[in-house]
């Protein structure tokens, strides 16, 4: 019983500096509701090109790509971006916010902080970077430049929450890279990484942190 008793108090102690250290309150659902919305940009995107078929050939997207030398496609594809990411962040806030209510953490702490700080710090540079590649006409370098500044963001945020960030974080450069040596593809990477990825890992954080964290609330309730 002692020997238990001493093993439950260490559990204690470790989750309390896994706390003190990380930013435990993020939620596997924002991740999912982050990839849902990515994939209905990207297919709303997709579906004002016209479901061309040359988008799948790739010597065609090398000489003959007229939506993109539009200045209209350019701004809507880049106002869609906007609105699915301002709708990711809103979907993040709230899943992660009612996490931590649950478990009774502040929200914004100094963890929460540095997450921030280390985030976007790296978006902020990539988005800088994808906005002078669209001012040269680079369109074919967009996709694949937010992805490896995406996941370099991860990378570099995930040190202050689950580790899984940051392996999701190396998988998106990944992504960036194969979308760069194949740039004709570049929106059916976007929806890979942004979409598909981000829907895999929430839901792996999900089943394994969120669905956890409620049934050992709903056991200290009892």
């Amino acid at each position: 019983m002692q020997t238990s008793e001493s093993i439950q108090q260490l559990n204690e102690i470790r989750s309390l500096m896994e706390r003190s250290s990380r930013f435990m309150s993020l939620s596997g659902l924002s991740g999912i509701s982050a990839g849902i919305i990515a994939l209905a940009g990207a297919g709303i995107a997709f579906f004002y090109l016209g479901f061309d078929q040359r988008y799948f050939d790739f010597n065609q997207h090398f000489s003959d790509m007229p939506y993109l030398k539009t200045g209209n496609s350019g701004l809507f594809i880049l106002l869609d971006a906007i609105i699915m990411l301002i709708l990711a962040l809103s979907s993040g806030i709230y899943f992660t916010t009612r996490k931590a209510r649950k478990q009774g953490l502040k929200v914004w702490d100094h963890t929460m902080h540095r997450l921030v700080i280390n985030l976007f710090i790296p978006l902020s540079a990539g988005g800088l970077f994808c906005l002078i590649l669209l001012y040269h006409h680079l369109f074919l370098l967009v996709a694949p430049t937010s992805l490896i500044f995406y996941g370099l963001a991860l990378l570099n945020a995930g040190k202050y929450t689950f580790h899984e960030i940051r392996i999701l974080g190396i998988s998106q450069i990944v992504l960036g890279l194969l979308a760069s040596w194949l740039p004709g593809y570049g929106l059916l990477f976007w929806a890979a990484g942004f979409g598909v990825l981000h829907i895999i890992y929430g839901s792996m954080m999900y089943f394994r942190y969120d669905v956890k964290s409620d049934k050992g609330q709903g056991t200290r309730d009892e």
